[in-house]
């Protein structure tokens, strides 16, 4: 799912509860990024336990494995993970230089579309 504006690319981590510190450090790894990205990106925490987090988890685990593969054998998005766009990037903390990589290509990708 692309971001809903056409200019910015949307990044999302799978996010359990402050309690997981994968998660709080996934989080936070991209935090620390965001101000040079400002006005580009989106950025959303993408917590499965709450509300509207719920209905996302599902969606990016369909993306990523098919209803049915979700549905009936419980294949599921890993926790914590990062998606750029709706795609998957990391499923585990990634060092400084290959986010700061990854968002670059996302950005690159989304001009050479024209959005």
């Amino acid at each position: 799912m692309a971001s809903q504006f056409n200019d910015k690319i949307l990044i999302e981590v799978i996010y359990k509860a402050d309690y997981c510190l994968p998660c709080h450090f996934m989080d936070e790894a991209v935090r620390e990024v965001l101000s040079q990205y400002a006005g580009r990106v989106e950025y959303r925490r993408v917590e499965f336990l709450k509300g509207n987090g719920r209905k996302r988890f599902f969606e990016l685990s369909c993306a990523l494995f098919g209803e049915e593969a979700v549905r009936t054998h419980c294949r599921l998005a890993p926790v914590p993970s990062l998606f750029i766009d709706g795609e998957l990037v990391a499923e585990s903390i990634p060092p400084r230089f290959e986010l700061e990589e990854a968002i670059e290509d996302a950005l690159s990708q989304k001009r050479r579309q024209g959005g």
